[in-house]
């Protein structure tokens, strides 16, 4: 289903008003003074009304083959193409956890018709950039390249991903790699925190598992496990070929035809199913007395991408904020939470997060305190949460819409990050949003909603909690807010 073009049109009283007919023109003097002309002043603080995007159509087409072509023009002299295939860790079970992620390395390590070292070359001698990621949903392989060399990356793509060799030989040179990621992994405690926040969250599912999968399964994973998972997911109606920057989506829908018309179709057989994963109210503790500092993950169960109430989730998680001990601003930062906890001196950082998935959802908190501030700022935790379900002001709430959109727009600065958010949206909505409805349905969001879907979400709802800290009883003091 094509994606709707993102373009706003004017009338010409609003045309005459952006483009200064009738309005003032505001300049910054060289002394710094601002120097007003025309009858009008600019007021920073009155929001525009009319709006005008210079954003290219998204354009999508949907093979014979289930896969789906989706692009953005914008006419530059570098691109970014990539597959984005429904299928992740949640799709695997306990014997093979950790398939999806070794898949992935073992993409760039040869194919029939390239060696590993051919691949290298060829990539380094385009100027091109060819990576991949793997996450709980989703397994993405990508290439940066210049424009011209459009055709180049995408029969590169569709070559790692349907001729990949994986020979034994590279296959157990990968587990030592791998061996050494989870090492790495395990050193930054955010990623530890947030799997134990899994684990506990989504006890005995599949998302419980980490993306990774346990260390005996890394070590006895093998080439059969590799080529069932690719022949079991790997399938067109799961696969988006995504673009963005100087493409031409005509050029792109026949290279997709050419190299993946007829090959998808081969893996025969019904798709999977998506995994229910039942999210439980838990928690758990884990002792480190090597620790300095306590490291917390607290979240209830939110919602998947497509729910009505995604959106205001991501205001309210956007009034929580973020604050670090770096940050300026003390009692004056826009963060209620922020204020007390830099007051208290509770905690030297924390960070509210919304992770959404297909059909559930972790909204919450992750925080570095002392060991003696955890009660007191899960206290100020819980205390901020209830007042988002009772006492939210319309200005705070249109604050954090303001910054939402802003954040958004921010995040699609270059081809790669277009790229990503059309392959993200293709699989999550069948649709890329245009951004006027985004914005349109963020400022439709007011105090009233956000107290009444944060109350569904939070008011007397059992979180889960994972804590990683040198004392073992470092939750004391939280119950469901009430």
């Amino acid at each position: 289903m094509a994606a709707a073009a993102a373009r706003v049109v004017l009338s010409s009283a609003a045309r005459r008003r952006l483009w200064g007919f009738s309005e003032s023109l505001l300049i910054r003097g060289a002394a710094g003074r601002s120097l007003y002309f025309g009858e009008n002043r600019l007021r920073s603080t009155q929001a525009a009304t009319q709006v005008v995007l210079n954003v290219p159509e998204t354009r999508v087409t949907c093979l014979e083959s289930g896969l789906r072509v989706a692009s953005e023009d914008s006419g530059l002299s570098t691109c970014t193409v990539g597959l984005w295939i429904d299928a992740g860790s949640r799709y695997e079970n306990e014997k093979n956890n950790g398939t999806a992620h070794f898949l992935e390395h073992m993409a760039f390590k040869g194919t029939k018709k390239r060696s590993q070292l051919d691949l290298e070359l060829e990539i380094e001698n385009m100027g091109a950039h060819l990576n991949a990621y793997t996450s709980r949903e989703q397994t993405v392989y990508y290439a940066k390249a210049f424009s011209k060399d459009l055709p180049r990356a995408v029969e590169i793509l569709a070559d790692i991903i349907q001729n990949s060799t994986l020979g034994e030989a590279e296959i157990e040179r990968e587990r030592g790699v791998i061996l050494r990621e989870m090492q790495e992994v395990e050193t930054n405690l955010q990623e530890v925190v947030f799997d134990y926040l899994h684990a506990t969250a989504y006890q005995n599912t599949a998302l419980g598992r980490t993306i990774l999968g346990p260390t005996e399964n890394i070590k006895s994973i093998s080439r059969k496990d590799l080529v069932d998972y690719i022949t079991t997911h790997y399938k067109g109606p799961r696969i988006v070929l995504a673009a963005a920057g100087g493409v031409s989506h005509d050029e792109l829908l026949d290279l997709a035809k050419f190299h993946f018309g007829d090959s998808l179709c081969t893996h025969k057989g019904e798709i999977p199913a998506l995994p229910p994963c039942k999210f439980t109210g838990s928690e758990i503790r884990v002792r480190d007395d090597k620790m300095p500092l306590a490291h917390l993950a607290i979240a209830v169960e939110a919602v998947g991408w497509a729910h009505p109430d995604t959106i205001c989730l991501m205001v309210a998680n956007t009034l929580i904020g973020n604050w670090d001990r770096s940050f300026g601003g003390g009692m004056n930062l826009s963060s209620k939470l922020a204020q007390l906890t830099c007051h208290g001196n509770l905690c030297h950082s924390f960070q509210s997060f919304n992770t959404s998935y297909t059909d559930t959802g972790l909204w919450g908190l992750y925080m570095v305190c002392e060991s003696s501030t955890v009660a007191d700022m899960l206290h100020v935790v819980q205390k901020e949460w209830m007042r988002l379900c009772t006492s939210v002001t319309e200005s705070e709430v249109a604050r954090a819409r303001n910054l939402l959109k802003t954040n958004m727009l921010l995040q699609l600065d270059g081809s790669t990050p277009i790229c990503e958010d059309i392959g993200r949206q293709m699989l999550c909505y069948n649709r890329r949003i245009p951004i006027p409805e985004l914005e349109a349905r963020i400022d439709a969001v007011n105090a009233e909603t956000i107290r009444e879907v944060c109350t569904k979400y939070i008011y007397n709802r059992s979180p889960a909690i994972a804590a990683v800290d040198k004392v073992s009883l470092c939750c004391p003091g939280w119950s469901a807010p009430t």
